[in-house]
C-alpha cells in the first residue's frame, strides 16, 4: 500500500469532499509531513469552500494524438473539478498551477470565461479542419459552477450556430438544462452525450464522488436526453475492482432501460498523485479491502499501481483485466448496446464570420 505523506491531513472528514489531504503537488520545492499534534484533527474546517478564479485562457481547443483515445481534440471550460471524485485521473493537473492534486483540485477552481469567444475565433481560421470536439475529457463540463457561469453553454451555442459536432461525458444532471441546444444539434447529427454512472449505490457515491449528481438523477439524465432525441452512452467508469466491478451488468441494463444505445468503461487509473490520494481515501472510506484492492489491480498492471501505455492504461492486461472485458462483451450482446456507433457529421461546418470580417469583405465587394 502506498504510505500517507501529506502537507495537510486529518481524520476528520471536510464535508463534501473526498480527498483526505492536501498532498503537495510534484513540482513544490517543499513537501510537508503531516503531523499528529494530539488535538486529533479538531482545528480541521467542516466545510472547505470553493474559491473560483477567472482565467483568461489564451487557447481553447486542445489537441491529443493519443491512440487509445477516441478524439483528437477537447475543451475544457475549467481547471479543477468541484464533483471531487476521489479517482480523478486528472487531478495532477493541478500540480502545473503549483497547488495541490489533493484538496486544492475540488476546492479551488480557474474559470475561463473566455472559452466561447476564443472558441468562435479558432474555428474562424482558414486552417481549421472540422472535427468532433470532446467535452468533459479532464475536468466535468457541467460541475455545479457552471449554473454560475453557464461556460459550457455558451461553447454549446457556438457549437450550434456553426453546426459543429460535440460529444460530452458528464457525471452531472445539469446536462438536461441544455437539452434545447443539444436536441437542435442531435437533429443534425452533430451531438451525443455520456453519462458516467460510476456506481448505483448511494452511500459508495457519495463518498467516493460527493458532488457529483446521485446515481439515480444520472439515469434520470440518460432518459430525459434520450426522450428528446439525443444519443446517449452509458459509460461504466472508472472500474473498481472489489469496489464496483461486481455492478457492471446491472448498470448497463439501468442505462440501456434509459434510452443509452452505446456504453464504455474504463479501468481505474491511478498517474502521479492519484495513487497516494486513491489510497488515502481508500483507507478512510474501506479499509478492510484496501489491500485487495490494490493487488488485483497489480495484476493487471503487470505487478505495478498503473501502466500508462497506451492501449493498456484504460483496460489493464492479464486474467481479471480479461474477465472484466468479456463480461462487458457478454452485456453488451445481450442487452444490445453498441450494435451501431454513431458518427457526428463534420460536413455540415459554417466557419464564423468574427466582428469585422464582415465590413471588411463588403469593401472588398464594392472595390471590385
Amino acid at each position: 500500500m502506498p504510505t500517507p505523506h501529506a502537507k495537510y491531513r486529518t481524520d476528520k472528514r471536510i464535508s463534501g469532499r473526498s480527498a483526505q489531504s492536501n498532498r503537495s503537488g510534484r513540482f513544490e520545492p517543499l513537501s510537508r509531513e503531516a503531523f499528529d499534534d494530539g488535538w486529533e484533527g479538531h482545528d480541521a474546517p467542516d466545510l472547505l469552500k470553493t474559491d473560483v478564479r477567472i482565467e483568461k485562457a489564451k487557447r481553447i481547443i486542445t489537441t491529443n494524438n493519443s491512440p487509445d483515445i477516441g478524439f483528437d481534440q477537447s475543451i475544457n471550460p475549467y481547471r479543477g473539478c468541484e464533483h471531487g471524485c476521489s479517482y480523478c485521473y486528472a487531478r495532477p493537473t493541478h500540480a502545473f498551477m503549483g497547488l495541490s492534486p489533493g484538496l486544492d483540485f475540488e476546492s479551488r477552481l480557474y474559470a475561463k470565461t473566455n472559452a466561447a469567444a476564443l472558441l468562435e475565433r479558432e474555428l474562424a481560421a482558414r486552417t481549421y479542419q472540422p472535427k468532433t470536439i470532446a467535452l468533459g475529457t479532464n475536468t466535468d463540463p457541467y460541475q455545479p459552477i457552471e449554473r454560475t457561469y453557464l461556460i459550457t453553454r455558451q461553447i454549446l451555442e457556438v457549437f450550434d450556430s456553426t453546426s459543429h459536432p460535440v460529444g460530452i461525458v458528464t457525471k452531472s444532471a445539469l446536462v438536461t438544462r441544455d437539452i434545447d441546444i443539444l436536441a437542435r444539434l442531435a437533429r443534425r447529427g452533430l451531438a451525443k452525450v455520456a453519462l458516467s454512472v460510476t456506481t448505483l449505490d448511494r452511500r459508495l457515491a457519495r463518498g467516493m464522488e460527493p458532488r457529483a449528481s446521485t446515481p439515480e438523477k444520472r439515469i434520470a439524465a440518460l432518459r430525459q436526453l434520450s426522450a428528446a432525441g439525443i444519443p446517449t452512452t452509458v459509460m461504466v467508469a472508472p472500474i473498481i475492482p472489489a469496489i464496483n466491478d461486481a455492478e457492471i451488468e446491472t448498470i448497463l441494463e439501468r442505462g440501456r432501460d434509459a434510452g443509452a444505445t452505446e456504453a464504455g468503461y474504463v479501468l481505474l487509473r491511478l498517474p502521479l498523485e492519484v495513487r497516494e490520494l486513491f489510497a488515502e481515501w481508500l483507507m478512510a472510506e474501506y479499509p478492510d479491502r484496501a489491500k485487495r484492492v490494490f493487488s488485483i489491480l497489480r495484476t493487471m498492471r503487470g505487478g505495478k499501481d498503473y501502466d500508462a501505455r497506451w492501449g493498456v492504461r484504460m483496460k489493464g492486461s492479464g486474467p481479471y483485466a480479461a474477465l472484466i472485458a468479456r463480461r462487458f462483451s457478454m452485456a453488451l450482446k445481450r442487452l444490445g448496446l453498441n450494435e451501431k456507433r454513431l458518427n457526428l457529421r463534420t460536413d455540415l461546418f459554417e466557419r464564423p464570420i468574427l466582428k469585422g470580417e464582415q465590413r471588411q469583405l463588403f469593401r472588398r465587394r464594392r472595390k471590385s
